[in-house]
């Protein structure tokens, strides 16, 4: 059997395990029990944060770890819902894979067609997360990073999409964090180099979404949308400035 390295947020360590074990990350603290142009469906910096848990991946046919990855999760005063993770089709639920993309360790990928993004891993495994992707007409691709992100973001609808929707006039100064917010709980926001070589913002984003029943479809105005639990477990493994890769 193989072995694998396991990454934190926080530091970087390797101990042997086979790959039909868990894999288990650590967190900032434990846990206790208890769009740019996408769809419409604050941190609480106080010392009774709970940060929520990054739980083990599953790689054989045991379910166990997915009840634990899609629980409820109360996270920057927000409650987040479990996901009734056996109605999503198991190939987009979170999980280790070997990393077949070609790409260096710590790069997001995101394969389009297949509606899967993957975070690779410095041992030759990547994370797979199944994501949402642009309708037809909304879709992009190419290389570029995560000039920043976020927890419990804003969302801002741009102009284009308040002039075909004109009922989101309302939110032309943003929208607060929240369980409804597009944005779900965390957001990556995609930068490139434009024309001129100047970093620009594509207005792409890669967040959480409430809408877990849209994962592995082509729904977003152009961004890639990932389940709550998911996009959290994604925002403690990747660092400000990563790669991006869309296919």
């Amino acid at each position: 059997m193989s072995k694998v390295s396991i990454v934190s947020s926080m530091s970087k360590s390797s101990f042997p395990l086979s790959r039909r074990q868990f894999l288990h990350f650590s967190v900032l603290s434990a846990f206790a029990a208890g769009l740019g142009g996408c769809a419409v469906p604050g941190l609480d910096n106080s010392g009774g944060r709970q940060a929520p848990m990054r739980p083990e991946i599953g790689v054989d046919s045991d379910i166990s770890g997915f009840a634990q990855m899609y629980a409820a999760v109360h996270d920057g005063g927000f409650d987040i819902p479990a996901v009734p993770y056996m109605r999503v089709p198991r190939e987009f639920r979170r999980q280790l894979v070997p990393n077949t993309t070609g790409e260096r360790p710590g790069t997001i990928i995101v394969d389009t067609k297949a509606h899967f993004l993957y975070y690779t891993l410095p041992d030759g495994d990547a994370v797979r997360y199944g994501v949402g992707v642009g309708k037809q007409g909304f879709e992009w691709s190419g290389r570029a990073h995560v000039q920043y992100k976020k927890e419990w973001p804003r969302w801002t609808p741009p102009r284009e999409m308040i002039a075909r929707q004109p009922e989101l006039i309302k939110y032309k100064n943003g929208m607060e964090p929240g369980l409804m917010n597009p944005l779900g709980a965390r957001a990556f926001y995609i930068y490139r180099k434009n024309a001129q070589g100047k970093n620009a913002d594509t207005g792409y984003r890669i967040h959480g979404s409430p809408e877990w029943w849209s994962i592995g479809q082509s729904v977003s105005s152009g961004c890639i949308r990932l389940i709550n639990q998911d996009i959290i477990d994604l925002y403690g493994r990747v660092p400000a400035d990563a790669p991006i890769v869309v296919r």
